[in-house]
């Protein structure tokens, strides 16, 4: 039987969650060497490959992911038993991770972090923000946010947001030109349109002028007067309040369900998720 050392198991998920040994190295305070000789002994015992390596990226291989389904998991239930003993004063101790949506820190996550840390001060907090899904479970994350059509059936979900309407918004004199600004997927294509009203829908794929994934980006460039955008109203109230940004029709813009909190219910929920659970109820969910 193979044994290995939980130091090991634990680069191995912090490659995962980093995407590189690099990034895996200033996570854990290790050096990249380090790293890298942990992975290369790991997988020498195992006589299994676990990650395919180029000089610009790491990824994992299928044994590897297979792998990592399993110690994921096994390793997270590990650090809440740790935690708990930590915490039997009442008072919540230890690392909160979260896997998030890009963009939304700056909208309100990095506020109601901060006052969580400050409420809780024996609280870590540890967020990766990406636009691929994964499965927080086997990735050692205690919490995930999006989208509440996004989110797994078998996880707990708590509301952030309200519902959420994307906008089709310009420039008032951006309006005589029509050019597109266009969201980039994680799948790699351009975001449809989706329109609706009275039973009638419309998935317009608008050809871009530009195209980007970064959200502030594609704000910033229907601002600029470059073309008209398809935009979530949760990001633009400021601007379309002020007139910088006009919202065109309206009545094709429906509302879909805004953004979770999701975690898993089948397994001890950690004290500190618990806290910040109970924060985000207390404080209610931001509008739409």
């Amino acid at each position: 039987m193979h044994r290995s050392g939980l130091t090991e198991l634990e680069v191995v998920m912090a490659v995962v969650r980093r995407g590189s040994f690099r990034g895996a190295a200033q996570e854990l305070g290790m050096s990249a060497t380090a790293v890298s000789n942990a992975i290369a002994g790991l997988e020498s015992r195992l006589d299994t490959r676990l990650f395919n390596r180029t000089t610009r990226s790491v990824a994992l291989t299928d044994a590897g992911q297979r792998y990592v389904a399993r110690i994921g998991p096994a390793l997270q239930e590990i650090r809440l038993a740790g935690e708990e003993i930590h915490s039997d004063t009442g008072e919540p101790a230890g690392t909160l991770r979260l896997n998030v949506p890009n963009h939304i820190g700056a909208l309100f996550l990095d506020q109601l972090l901060i006052d969580f840390m400050i409420r809780y001060p024996k609280m870590r907090v540890e967020t990766v923000s990406e636009a691929r899904m994964i499965d927080i479970v086997a990735e050692g994350y205690d919490a995930g946010i999006r989208l509440e059509e996004s989110v797994p059936q078998d996880m707990i979900a708590v509301p952030l947001t309200g519902e959420i309407r994307q906008l089709v918004t310009a420039t008032p004199d951006d309006l005589l030109s029509h050019q597109g600004i266009g969201m980039r997927m994680a799948h790699g294509g351009i975001y449809r349109w989706e329109l609706a009203r009275r039973g009638e829908t419309y998935a317009l794929a608008v050809p871009p002028r530009f195209a980007t994934s970064d959200l502030f980006a594609s704000i910033r460039a229907v601002k600029a007067g470059l073309g008209v955008g398809f935009l979530p109203e949760l990001y633009i109230r400021e601007e379309l309040e002020r007139g910088e940004l006009v919202s065109v029709l309206n009545d094709w813009a429906q509302p879909f369900a805004g953004l979770r909190l999701y975690y898993p219910g089948h397994r001890h929920v950690p004290p500190g998720l618990r806290a910040l659970v109970a924060m985000i109820r207390e404080r209610g969910t931001i509008p739409g």
